[in-house]
């Protein structure tokens, strides 16, 4: 019967009982479209999906939103590489095309805005961006002399302020790739490296922002998937068709999520990230 808990059917022992739920089972918003993109890699090799995402992080940042939508592109066949290649090749094809057919709107936002907008955006195009491993950046950071709020060790996660003296300040302001982190900071799906120890990972932070871009290679091989998941204390259960992916013949592949309202952000030099969503949406506030 119902008790208690706003109205929820509950079963005989308190527990929610979802035989009663609208689809029959328990039910999720999506962080990502990533695990259903690798079914139509694996079957279709290039493919893409576009759509929002939520996030229930408590961030209140210029940088964050709790619902935001992600362009995640997932590459059969395909390395690290392969797979920063194409975030590279895929920035500099939205720029470029920003550039060519917004030229009004860029001298506005350059006016306005932010005055290094149109320079910062025909650098991005023109210069290859750099690339260091995680274990370098954290070299890089910790001789660098800056006083971060957030002390930088091998095996944590790289803060906002860490990212951005990264794009900013280590290469002259091009965008960087960081580049094998500790498997401990990253999800189960990343394929595990030869150390043992970090996992075939790429983040792209760019000035001002940070991360634009976070992906991987996926973890192709069944046993090393498993043997994640269980460091992981993920059950199985759920992930059972992801681990046939696997099981029954298995691929290389690779794919990245891009923040699409952080990629308006880098184009328009808005300073918020509030501002670039028609009905933002974050911690304490969902209107609309």
């Amino acid at each position: 019967g119902r008790a208690g808990g706003g109205g929820l059917p509950r079963a005989e022992d308190g527990s929610v009982d979802y035989s009663q739920d609208f689809f029959g089972s328990p039910a999720f918003l999506t962080v990502s479209g990533q695990l259903n993109a690798e079914i139509y890699a694996t079957a279709m090799r290039d493919v893409y999906t576009f759509g929002p995402t939520f996030r229930a992080e408590n961030s209140n940042t210029s940088r964050h939103l709790a619902e935001f939508w992600m362009v995640e592109p997932e590459l059969a066949f395909a390395t690290l590489e392969d797979d920063m290649a194409c975030a590279q090749a895929y920035l500099k094809h939205c720029v470029s095309a920003v550039l060519e057919r917004n030229a009004g709107d860029l001298e506005f936002f350059g006016r306005f805005q932010d005055k290094g907008l149109v320079p910062r955006l025909e650098r991005l195009v023109e210069k290859d961006f750099a690339a260091v491993t995680y274990t370098e950046a954290v070299g890089l950071l910790k001789e660098c002399g800056e006083a971060f709020e957030f002390p930088v060790e091998w095996g944590s996660d790289l803060q906002s302020e860490h990212e951005r003296w990264l794009a900013e300040q280590a290469f002259g302001g091009t965008p960087v790739f960081v580049t094998d982190y500790p498997k401990g900071i990253k999800a189960f799906y990343m394929r595990l490296n030869d150390d043992g120890e970090t996992v075939a990972a790429m983040d792209l932070l760019v000035p001002r922002i940070g991360e634009l871009v976070g992906g991987s290679q996926r973890e192709e091989r069944l046993d090393v998937l498993q043997a994640r998941m269980a460091e992981s204390q993920l059950e199985p259960e759920p992930y059972w068709w992801y681990c046939d992916l696997r099981r029954y013949g298995s691929v290389p592949h690779a794919g990245f999520g891009l923040g699409f309202e952080r990629l308006v952000q880098m184009c328009t030099g808005v300073d918020n990230i509030r501002d670039t969503i028609p009905f933002p949406r974050f911690p304490g506030n969902a209107k609309f």
